[in-house]
């Protein structure tokens, strides 16, 4: 056997022993507050990437956080000159795309409407009513806001929230972090926001997670478990901030970007399985306001998406819809 076959064989073992190299037989576990909520990342690593996530989300905190007074989204918000970074333009380009399938139910301009009813960042209105409803309306709209040379150019009175698209979209920067440096086994959740990839090892099986049930006293219970397969899952939920008049009538704290007023809907949870996360989020917020109807005939052309809902009927009660093949996941 002459040198060059004896190399070849040697490689050809030395790739086979390093393509069959065991994998941790832990998982690393790093979690703590974030984004007004917190985080848990589970993943099969000998590395501690605590420093890294931490500077991840500093970035996207510093791009699209309106809880931050300097965050580019904020002096966006204010009026200033900025040149918008990378993920606020991936975010931005998607809530456009988003926008337009769910004609406008999904509309991150809605956010002085959120504001004016105690529901978002920035103080209330006070004796708010229809007049003032109506004068912040006309500001709402995604598609008066462009983007053009690396800047956002929007009517002056316009405010940006993507609140609803940014957690999902940073539990997916997480995920590709991890995969860029070849973790093959992760499960991220921030607030409630999923996105799995392999296996948990310690189980040696898919990924569980649950929804939970929409309880209004604050306790906790699941109604479901499934098993998350290289998935992303987001949940919306009508019941842990809601707005109650004085006939007693609930509206959720969502608000109906058509109308400006939040959104009374027989709608409590809403679950999305999506590619990615961001996705997820997104549909999950849109859904919320489009009611059970309307969120059903959408799901007949959009069979990517996966949807489990919980919602009162008629009678008051609670039921269950599984939509797309939720519950075969």
């Amino acid at each position: 056997m002459n040198i060059t076959n004896r190399f070849l064989i040697g490689l050809f073992f030395l790739t086979i022993a390093f393509s069959c190299k065991p994998q941790p037989k832990k998982n690393i576990v790093l979690e703590g507050p974030i984004f007004g909520t917190s985080y848990k990342v589970i993943y099969n690593s000998d590395i501690n990437f605590q420093k890294q996530f931490d500077s991840l989300f500093y970035v996207i905190n510093k791009s699209l956080s309106t809880y931050q007074v300097n965050s580019d989204i904020s002096k966006l918000n204010r009026n200033e000159n900025v040149a918008v970074d990378h993920h606020f333009i991936k975010v931005f380009e998607s809530s456009k795309t988003i926008y337009k399938e769910t004609n406008g139910a999904f509309d991150p301009t809605i956010g002085g409407i959120v504001n004016a009813w105690d529901f978002g960042p920035e103080g209330n209105i006070s004796n708010l009513d229809s007049l003032k409803i109506d004068s912040l309306m006309q500001y709402v709209g995604l598609n008066k806001v462009k983007y053009v040379q690396n800047k956002i150019v929007k009517p002056l009175n316009t405010y940006l929230d993507f609140n609803a698209i940014a957690k999902g979209y940073a539990v997916d920067v997480l995920g590709e972090f991890l995969e860029s440096r070849n973790i093959e086994n992760y499960l991220i959740n921030i607030g409630g926001e999923l996105r799995s990839k392999g296996i948990n090892i310690m189980s040696n099986d898919f990924w569980k997670v649950g929804v939970e049930d929409p309880n209004f006293d604050g306790s906790q219970s699941i109604n479901k478990i499934i098993l998350l397969k290289d998935q992303a899952m987001a949940t919306s939920g009508t019941y842990r901030k809601f707005y109650v008049d004085e006939d007693g009538n609930r509206y959720a704290h969502i608000i109906d970007a058509k109308t400006g007023y939040p959104s009374q809907t027989n709608l409590l949870s809403i679950s999305v399985i999506a590619e990615n996360c961001m996705l997820a989020d997104a549909y999950a917020t849109a859904f919320k306001s489009m009611g059970l109807e309307q969120v059903q005939l959408f799901l007949k052309t959009h069979p990517e998406l996966k949807v489990f809902l919980i919602f009162e009927n008629d009678e008051k009660l609670l039921e269950t819809r599984s939509l797309n093949g939720f519950l075969e996941n």
